[in-house]
């Protein structure tokens, strides 16, 4: 298997935790395709989510200063405008945060190349006796896509399958041509070594392999089932969540795979609504809640310097009850947005 885009993929698994586009990637917004009753039934459902609008913000609480970016994670030139605004923020900062710096990554890179077991079951049932001929028959199809042959790909974890249906085949070629995905964190990080600025992780190296502990078989199958839909069409859903991302409210196309999944799985919507309660705790909420002591302890030190922190994670980890920001706010932090022009801005 090739190594550089599938550590990419685990990396945006531990990230966003939805499709991933690149700027040479091309398709069609999603969004535009849907019905107004559609529209009004998905814009309803994220209506009332706290700080839904909004990628960047400040949060102080006495002299401790932070700066929050919500990321995306891939190669985007509409990124050069973020780094034009907060790159001064850096190179004044006593530290950067992010999900994972470049040790963190190397250390996975090494895991998965000395132990494959950490991707693939070499004694459970295979994929092909776990699901129906048809749904193993188009999933074989779209890992063909990302180039898993169906031989490997039989005995891949479940979870990190449905890992790879939200990487479309396009972007895997260009991370494969470029030798990097080139997202928001990546820009944030160079900025900060060639400043001088040491970089942090929130989290251990090995926390994507943690993610999914502790589920039952059924949950892992219908993780699979839950992802076909928009492994199907990857490009369109990649270049929806970027505009949407840009737009700077991403929590939208978090409520637009509940949809999808709705019309498309071929799972009820309780089950859907149970993969998307499992999908949110693991991917998103027990990680903000063992980020904010990190982040806490971090502005602390600073202070101490008479500096801020800046951290850069997924934009989806900063909204809802259990989004960074509220978990801030609850703990006698004042989160105020940052604007920055031409962007979608907090709010």
């Amino acid at each position: 298997m090739r190594l550089k885009p599938i550590l990419t993929a685990l990396l945006a698994a531990a990230a966003l935790a939805l499709p991933a586009a690149a700027q040479d990637c091309v398709g069609q917004n999603l969004f535009e395709r849907m019905t107004p009753e559609r529209r009004a039934e998905l814009d309803a459902a994220a209506e009332g989510v706290p700080y839904r609008h909004g990628l960047f913000w400040r949060a102080e609480k006495g002299d401790r200063r932070v700066t929050l970016l919500g990321t995306y994670h891939f190669a985007d030139p509409r990124h050069d405008l973020t780094m034009r605004h907060f790159g001064p923020e850096i190179d004044a900062a006593a530290l950067l945060l992010v999900e994972a710096g470049p040790e963190e990554e190397a250390r996975l890179a090494e895991a998965m190349t000395s132990d494959p077991s950490l991707l693939v079951d070499p004694e459970g049932p295979t994929l092909p006796e776990r699901l129906t001929e048809a749904e193993w028959k188009s999933l074989a199809a779209a890992l063909e896509a990302r180039g898993l042959p169906a031989v490997i790909a039989s005995r891949l974890r479940p979870w990190y399958v449905a890992v790879m249906l939200g990487v479309s085949p396009c972007m895997m070629r260009v991370i494969e041509e470029k030798g990097d995905p080139g997202g928001l964190d990546h820009l944030l990080v160079g900025r900060a070594e060639a400043a001088g600025v040491p970089v942090r992780a929130l989290e251990p190296w090995d926390t994507v392999f943690t993610l999914f502990e502790g589920m039952t078989p059924k949950e892992e199958e219908d993780m699979i089932r839950a992802a076909m839909p928009a492994a199907q069409y990857a490009d369109d859903y990649a270049v929806t969540l970027a505009d949407t991302y840009f737009a700077g409210d991403s929590w939208k196309i978090w409520e637009f795979g509940r949809f999808d999944g709705y019309d498309h799985s071929g799972l009820t919507r309780a089950e859907i609504d149970g993969q998307m309660r499992l999908a949110q705790e693991k991917l998103m909420d027990q990680r903000n809640e063992s980020w904010i002591e990190p982040i806490e302890q971090a502005a602390a030190e600073a202070a101490g310097q008479g500096k801020a922190v800046v951290v850069g994670f997924g934009a989806l980890h900063l909204p809802g009850e259990h989004g960074v920001l509220r978990l801030l706010e609850n703990r006698g932090w004042t989160i105020s947005p940052i604007t920055v022009e031409g962007k979608g801005d907090g709010g």
